[in-house]
């Protein structure tokens, strides 16, 4: 799809598409970046835009799928900041049930295989990469990832026991 045809069939679904992303949203600047995200997306994949028989609804569906996506990483972050300020600013309870935990964890990530325990150790405390922990233990990336999963299964398991 040329320049000439994407302006002439995607431009002026724009207004739709705005007010799609306000009402999903609920905020004018998210829905404009969302709407912006959405033309940068199409304007990539123009090739094959030619085979789209409904323009509207193929670009409304990415743009739900936009959206959504925005509202869940904001609600994952203001969780994430909502529990580091809990943590922070709570009251002794909550610090001393903090406290707990983390030494329940402590104590069960003790109680997990070496090598376990020290690939994931690697890869939440340390934020190292897969390929990264892959090169420092000599473990093929699939195996890392199977590894880690099993050590995550284990800890929540001693976790479930201990709590």
């Amino acid at each position: 799809m040329g320049s000439a045809e994407f302006k002439a069939t995607w431009l002026p679904l724009e207004d739709a598409f705005y007010r799609v992303a306000l009402y999903i949203l609920e905020d004018a600047a998210d829905a404009a970046d969302a709407v912006q995200d959405l033309y940068i997306r199409l304007w990539i994949s123009r090739d094959k835009l030619s085979e789209i028989r409904q323009p509207k609804a193929y670009g409304l569906t990415m743009l739900k799928n936009i959206c959504l996506d925005r509202l869940r990483h904001a609600n994952v972050a203001r969780s994430e900041s909502l529990k580091s300020a809990e943590f922070r600013t709570g009251d002794e309870d909550s610090t001393l049930a903090a406290r707990e935990t983390i030494k329940a964890v402590e104590k069960a990530m003790a109680r997990l295989p070496d090598n376990q325990r020290k690939v994931l150790q690697m890869r939440v405390f340390e934020d190292m990469e897969y390929a990264d922990i892959a090169s420092a233990t000599g473990l093929a990336e699939g195996s890392l990832r199977v590894m880690l999963s099993a050590a995550r299964k284990s800890l929540r398991k001693l976790l479930d026991n201990c709590i």
